[in-house]
């Protein structure tokens, strides 16, 4: 097997040509011969006992020469890639040139990495825009506190009311018929919170323990089971029990509860540090964002279309990956959610566009700064993976190829060059809203 030739078709389009020696197609032509004799009956011979001349006498030469090609081509092919040096980023179309007994000539037409130029990535102008902490926040944020510890206590003295929680069981009926998935027994319901069927819970509000009555309601039009969109139905109801939440005092006491703090006033002087570190994070993170589109505004390229195909092919892959580690199948999820995989992909497309730009980008400031990573970064990388996931060390680089590692640090570091290398200009919301 050897490398031939690389040839320019079109801009990051190659032709690549390579040989496959006569010894080694020999043997891959005899392997076939010997995988399929068994399933063909030659007349003369027992079935699976015919010579291969008398085979290739009755079909044609060529008769083995497809599985044959099947088995030797991916080993000749990444070999011809890799004397080309070219850095192939689509499936190859291969065309056979020539094939015989003296061996096979063939040409794989391959999209390549495109040529990337980028310049002016340094001093770019980021605005870190910084929101304020208002009193709205901090007060959301306790009032969470005390719903998580709150009591739960049950009512007696009264009917339920918008916020209680019914416990219920249930029974639905479509044209006097019991409908599957209607019923629920001990059901425990949020009043108000617009979790069953809009009108349902109105209908429960008013209602004492103990209370059997009906509920008349309509399915919505876009109801997911499609036999019961836009039909009347009735539910069979019984009030159970009613409970209702009763929420701590908002005192020093309940911030020792809750915090490590002795009194209300330290706790809600904690609670808005560490809403102003999300703040800073959250903008952290924005800068970090607005220095990658910066960078792709600098980019120049001719990017073959076939590596946003890739890279939504892979956001499919992880979303069904995804979806599995959930215990939902894919097609399943597509067909109750009414969307199609083309629909699916079109949403990831944006995405895509960006991942690819993103990193050719990157790459090539990485490329043109010199950045290496040292095996200590790629070590420490592995060990934070490791903790990450719960394996060790030794788990990770079975598992993962240190080029793929160090690669992904080339592009964290040119990020973090190009940040270092910005002005960047701490701002409120309101003057951003302003300049825009």
């Amino acid at each position: 097997m050897s490398f031939k030739s690389m040839n320019e078709v079109e801009k990051n389009l190659v032709e690549i040509g390579f040989t496959i020696d006569k010894e080694t197609f020999e043997k891959a032509v005899n392997a076939a011969y010997k995988k399929n004799i068994g399933k063909m009956s030659i007349p003369g011979f027992r079935k699976g006992k015919a010579p291969r001349a008398m085979v290739e006498k009755l079909y044609g030469k060529g008769v083995f020469y497809d599985d044959a090609l099947n088995a030797v081509v991916p080993a000749a092919y990444d070999e011809a890639v890799t004397a080309s040096g070219a850095d192939v980023v689509s499936q190859p179309q291969f065309d056979v040139v020539s094939i015989d007994e003296n061996g096979v000539e063939m040409k794989a037409k391959v999209y390549t990495k495109p040529v990337v130029e980028i310049a002016d990535y340094k001093g770019l102008a980021i605005d870190r825009v910084i929101a304020p902490v208002t009193d709205e926040e901090i007060d959301r944020e306790i009032e969470a506190a005390r719903k998580k510890n709150a009591r739960e206590i049950e009512v007696t003295d009264r009917a339920a009311a918008k916020d209680d929680t019914a416990v219920i069981d249930f029974e639905g009926f479509c044209d006097g018929v019991a409908f599957d998935g209607g019923k629920g027994t001990d059901y425990s319901l949020k009043l108000g919170s617009g979790s069953f069927i809009p009108g349902f819970e109105d209908q429960v509000i008013g209602h004492n323990a103990g209370e059997s009555f009906d509920v008349n309601v309509t399915f919505p039009e876009d109801y997911g089971e499609a036999s019961l969109a836009g039909k009347p139905a009735v539910f069979k109801v019984t009030v159970k029990s009613i409970k209702f939440e009763e929420l701590p005092a908002l005192d020093d006491e309940f911030a020792k509860d809750v915090s490590e703090f002795d009194t209300l006033d330290e706790y809600k002087a904690s609670v808005k540090a560490n809403i102003e570190k999300r703040h800073n994070d959250a903008a952290d993170a924005d800068v970090e964002n607005k220095v990658i589109e910066a960078v792709i505004e600098k980019l120049n390229a001719e990017i073959p279309e076939c590596m946003f195909e890739n890279e939504v092919d892979q956001g499919m892959q992880d979303y069904a990956q995804r979806l599995s580690m959930q215990g939902i199948d894919f097609d399943t999820y597509l067909k109750y959610t009414g969307m199609k995989a083309d629909d699916l992909r079109l949403q990831l497309r944006p995405r895509a566009e960006k991942q690819v730009k993103s990193r050719l980008a990157l790459e090539k400031i990485a490329e043109l700064e010199k950045i290496e990573i040292s095996e200590d970064e790629i070590n420490a990388e592995i060990d934070e993976i490791a903790k990450n996931y719960g394996m060790t060390a030794d788990d990770v680089k079975a598992r993962v190829d240190s080029s793929l590692i160090s690669a992904d640090l080339k592009l964290r570091n040119a990020v973090k060059l190009v940040r270092e290398a910005a002005v960047i200009t701490d701002k409120a919301p309101e003057e951003t809203e302003k300049k825009d």
